[in-house]
């Protein structure tokens, strides 16, 4: 019988920071040695073509920047 990991991705929130510059993270990138790291939007483009080869799973939640508040009823 064989085990198969299965990785729960939780959301991220205002606690989960950028691993380069302390903003607000908004991409996971779980790495394949079982480590993962944390980005901003803005690190997470910047560094996702050198991530690639390193990479098991990205989280990206970065749509969540473009959301519209709530309207007011």
């Amino acid at each position: 019988m064989t085990e198969q990991l299965v990785l729960e991705t939780t959301p991220l929130n205002a606690v989960d920071r950028c691993d380069r510059c302390g903003a607000q993270a908004y991409v996971r990138a779980v790495l394949l040695n079982g480590g993962e790291l944390l980005f901003c939007g803005h690190h997470a483009n910047e560094y996702a073509e050198g991530l690639k080869p390193l990479v098991k799973q990205i989280q990206d939640e970065t749509d969540r920047l473009v959301e519209s508040p709530a309207s007011a009823e």
